[in-house]
């Protein structure tokens, strides 16, 4: 059996075993309270890969946010609980935009603006939105997508949306003229300013804002974020306002090396992503912290300005970035002075990346662990006590377990199912009632993650239950072979599948992204020999020039697998 939470004795005397619940009915509470504290400080900063910027104090975005709020009530008619989809990329009309949503007490569906208009169709006709807005440059694809599941309210920004004047103008005649990333948009809409300028002129009081919101309960829902979730079918987590205020509270009382006022955030996850909302967006603004946001982090040149430019102190990315940035020669010559650290989740973090970031860097790369449906933060490395290949310690006021399928707890190093339960876990899924109970039981929510736990409280992650591969009766963990592939001086980027491999079950076969011309497959299976037991050696290793990933820079597995099924099938 595990011992009773033994990871509370590695919090120090200034983490509490348990978070109190957030002073704050709603978010929407959150962010004017918040707001009028920072008021004078930089907020958000757009840094674009040319270096024009544009910045928001806390202030200005606070009353462009009470304008849109004043927009969606009075003037488009939205009531509380009304789904608004957001369908930006980084930039300052997203935190805008984001704020204005919950002070009118209605509901943010973030969507990747990257999605095919079929992807946004099925997320529409799930969500219902009553509103959406929209960046330009994707727009094209929102009027096929609304064919059978009209959205009455369009509103549309453009990347570079509250820069000064000058580069505003000179980015806009990039994308229209030299580009050709900006076409005309054939639905009703109004511009994001437009909107907010006709909220503006309703002169409402702050009163009369928050009132919109008064009927508003910390467990209502304030988010529906789309997950493939446990199951690998696309569902809406329905996250309530107490879910991220606690989950934003519990993260940040386990950072204990942040100073308020004067953190500076760099922002290359996108905002719609789980983390970098929790985290990034409400974590740091809670602090008073300036978020640089990039729009977008490909090519890695996007970062080199935003690094030259800000005194960046903390950073959150997956183990793609830090292994991209380790390989820039302009980071690696010129590492940021004033990094404090940076955290890695979303994927598994290659031990020999993060040892490489801390060498060029000298700071650490904490790593955490979580899920959309956990809002997302489950465990994190305390600063200080970071430890390689693991995703650190449970937060404040989180359990977590290591099962059987039977679900009984594991003995202390050996590998179970994790399942979670704490504050942050959600609702459910959204008008998903089976898959609810499928996935939370007995208010436990059950990963589908295998771990185990060490002996004072740490927690490894040894792979997806579904990544599992089968090798002769043997269990195979394709992060193990991962990291010791990566490590491998020749190998760039490496991700491991199983495929089948008649009597055996079976095989492993790692797809390989090179680093030069000088590394071969003999040579690669010679390498895994030295470092792993006979049945875990890849039988087959592939060659590529690049890896599918996700949009976070997730690599994508199960792409890897289809392909091979359909190679095979061939």
């Amino acid at each position: 059996m595990q011992a009773e939470k033994p990871w509370t004795a590695m919090y120090g005397a200034s983490v509490p075993p348990d978070v109190d619940p957030a002073p704050f009915q709603s978010i929407g509470d959150f962010i004017t309270a918040t707001s009028a504290k920072f008021w004078d400080l930089p907020a958000f900063t757009t840094c674009l890969p040319n270096g024009m910027n544009g910045t928001l104090t806390f202030g200005q975005a606070d009353q462009m946010s009470d304008a849109m709020a004043v927009y969606l009530r009075d003037i488009a008619g939205l009531h509380v609980g009304d789904r608004v989809a957001v369908q930006v990329p980084n930039c300052l009309s997203y935190p805008v935009m984001a704020m204005a949503i919950f002070k009118a007490g209605c509901v943010l569906v973030n969507v990747n603006p990257l999605y095919t208009a079929e992807e946004m169709t099925k997320q529409f006709q799930d969500a219902e939105p009553a509103a959406i807005l929209v960046v330009d440059m994707f727009a094209d694809k929102l009027a096929e997508a609304l064919t059978d599941h009209p959205i009455p309210n369009v509103i549309v920004t453009r990347v570079a949306e509250f820069l000064p004047a000058l580069p505003k103008m000179i980015v806009g005649a990039v994308q229209k003229y030299w580009d050709k990333t900006i076409t005309p948009i054939t639905i009703p809409h109004i511009r994001l300013p437009d909107a907010i300028a006709q909220g503006r002129a309703k002169s409402r009081s702050v009163a009369a804002i928050e009132a919109y919101r008064a009927d508003v309960k910390p467990d209502d829902v304030a988010c529906l974020q789309y997950t493939g979730g446990t199951t690998g079918v696309s569902k809406g987590a329905m996250l309530s306002h107490k879910n991220l205020l606690m989950n934003m509270s519990q993260t940040m009382a386990l950072i204990t090396t942040l100073d308020e006022g004067k953190e500076v955030a760099l922002t290359a996850l996108p905002l719609y992503h789980i983390f970098a909302f929790t985290v990034n967006f409400l974590g740091f603004f809670s602090i008073g912290a300036r978020n640089i946001l990039i729009p977008n982090p490909r090519p890695l040149t996007s970062l080199k300005r935003a690094f030259e430019n800000y005194k960046i102190t903390w950073m959150s990315g997956v183990n793609t970035l830090f292994n991209g940035l380790n390989n820039e020669i302009w980071f690696t010559d010129s590492p940021p002075k004033y990094l404090k650290f940076a955290s890695a989740g979303g994927m598994a973090l290659q031990g020999s990346v993060a040892a490489r970031w801390e060498e060029v860097t000298g700071k650490p790369v904490l790593e955490g662990y979580g899920l959309t449906e956990s809002s997302p933060v489950l465990t994190f490395n305390p600063f200080g006590k970071t430890r390689l290949n693991s995703i650190g310690i449970p937060l404040p006021s989180t359990d977590l377990r290591c099962v059987d399928d039977d679900g009984v707890d594991m003995p202390v190093g050996e590998p179970g199912e994790l399942i979670a339960k704490g504050p942050q876990i959600m609702l459910g899924y959204w008008k998903r009632p089976d898959a609810t109970a499928e996935t939370i039981q007995n208010g436990w929510l059950l990963t589908g993650d295998i771990g185990l736990m060490e002996p004072d409280g740490y927690f490894r992650i040894v792979d997806r239950k579904k990544d599992l591969i089968l090798v002769s009766g043997f269990n195979v963990y394709p992060n193990e072979i991962e990291d010791v592939i990566a490590a491998h001086p020749g190998v760039n980027e490496v991700a491991v599948i199983g495929v089948p491999d008649g009597a055996a079950g079976e095989a492993v076969k790692a797809f390989v992204v090179p680093q030069g011309d000088g590394v071969t497959v003999d040579a690669l299976r010679s390498y895994c020999k030295e470092h792993l037991t006979a049945y875990k050696v890849p039988k087959q290793v592939e060659f590529r020039d690049e890896l599918p990933k996700s949009n976070v820079g997730k690599i994508l597995r199960k792409d890897l697998r289809a392909q091979s099924i359909v190679k095979e099938g061939a």
